[in-house]
C-alpha cells in the first residue's frame, strides 16, 4: 500500500487519485505512536497532543497507539468520526520510515475505513530530518555535553532504536552526520567523531560502537545520545549499557543525553508534516 494515496471507502475520487473531500472542517488530524508500556513516555506523548491541539484549532486532533497501550488506532479514528470528521490526516509520529510506517499503520487505517464508508484518509511521513528535530536533537547533544573543558576531545555518539529496514538505517546515520555538523563547533571541546550505534535489529550494536570509541581514545568524553522521541524502557536500557561500558573504560568519561521530549519543536515538525499533506495536491512540499 502506497501510504500518500488518500484511500476512501466508498472507493470515490476527484479524478486525480484523491479521494473526495469536503471542505476542511470535514477534516481530522490523527497521530499515531509506537506505543509504550512506560508511564512517563505515554505521558509525553500525551502532552505533545495537547500541543499540536493549540497549533492545529481547527480540526480535532486525537492521538493514539500503534500498540502496547491504549487509545488503539481504531479508538481514536471513531472519535474523529463521532465529531463529524469524513477526512482523516493521519500521521505517524515516528522518527523514521520502516515496518511500522510502511506496513502497519496503512492497514489499519485501512480497516478502520473499511469500516467506516465515506470516511477517507491520508497517512503523512514520518519525521526524519525535519530541520526541527535536528534543532532539538542538537539541544540535546549540547545539552548533555555540558561546558567541561578538561577532556583531551569529545566524540559524539548517536544511537537509534534500529530496524532490519536498510534505508531507516541509512537515514539513521545521515541523521547522526547532521547533528555532528551542526554540533561538533559549539561545545566547550569540539567534537572529533561521530558514530551510529542500534539498539536492536540493526549493527554496529551501542556496547561495540562503546568499545571501539573507548579502546582508541582513552582519555575522550563521550556523549551518547539516545535517538527516541520519548522516555521509556528503551532509554533505560541505553543507559544500562552505558552504565557498563563505564565500569569497563574507567577513565572515559561517558555522559547520556535526553530524549526529543514533546518540546515545541516536536510540536512544529508534525504540524508542518500536516501542513505537506494539505500541499501534496498542488506539488509543493515543505521541509
Amino acid at each position: 500500500m502506497n501510504p500518500s494515496v488518500i484511500h476512501s471507502a466508498s472507493g470515490a475520487n476527484d479524478g486525480h487519485g484523491r479521494g473526495v473531500r469536503g471542505a476542511n472542517d470535514d477534516h481530522g488530524l490523527l497521530v499515531i505512536g509506537h506505543g509504550t508500556r512506560h508511564a512517563e513516555g505515554a505521558e509525553q506523548f500525551l502532552q505533545l497532543i495537547e500541543q499540536l491541539r493549540r497549533q492545529v484549532p481547527d480540526r480535532p486532533v486525537e492521538g493514539c497507539f500503534l500498540e502496547l497501550r491504549p487509545p488503539t488506532i481504531e479508538t481514536a479514528w471513531r472519535q474523529l468520526v463521532e465529531r463529524g470528521v469524513r477526512h482523516v490526516q493521519a500521521l505517524p509520529l515516528l522518527l523514521f520510515s520502516a515496518g511500522h510506517a510502511k506496513r502497519d499503520i496503512p492497514d489499519a487505517l485501512a480497516d478502520c475505513a473499511a469500516g467506516t464508508p465515506g470516511v477517507s484518509f491520508h497517512l503523512g511521513r514520518a519525521l526524519s530530518r525535519h530541520r526541527g528535530v535536528l534543532q532539538r536533537s542538537c539541544q540535546c547533544v549540547l545539552q548533555a555535553a555540558g561546558t567541561d573543558a578538561s577532556a583531551a576531545e569529545t566524540v559524539l555518539v548517536m544511537v537509534g532504536r534500529g530496524s532490519y529496514d536498510v534505508c531507516a538505517q541509512a537515514d539513521m546515520r545521515l541523521f547522526s552526520e547532521c547533528v555532528f555538523r551542526t554540533v561538533r563547533d559549539h561545545a566547550a571541546v569540539p567534537f572529533a567523531a561521530v558514530e551510529t550505534a542500534f539498539y536492536a535489529m540493526a549493527e554496529p550494536s551501542l556496547p561495540q560502537v562503546l568499545d571501539a570509541v573507548c579502546a582508541g581514545r582513552p582519555t575522550a568524553r563521550v556523549v551518547v545520545q539516545p535517538h527516541l522521541l520519548f522516555a521509556g524502557q528503551l532509554q533505560m536500557a541505553i543507559e544500562r549499557q552505558v552504565e557498563e561500558a563505564r565500569v569497563r573504560y574507567p577513565n572515559c568519561s561517558l555522559v547520556t543525553g535526553q530524549p526529543l521530549g514533546p518540546h515545541r519543536l516536536i510540536a512544529q515538525a508534525v504540524a508542518d508534516r500536516l501542513r505537506e499533506q494539505e500541499h501534496l495536491g498542488t506539488g509543493t512540499s515543505l521541509p
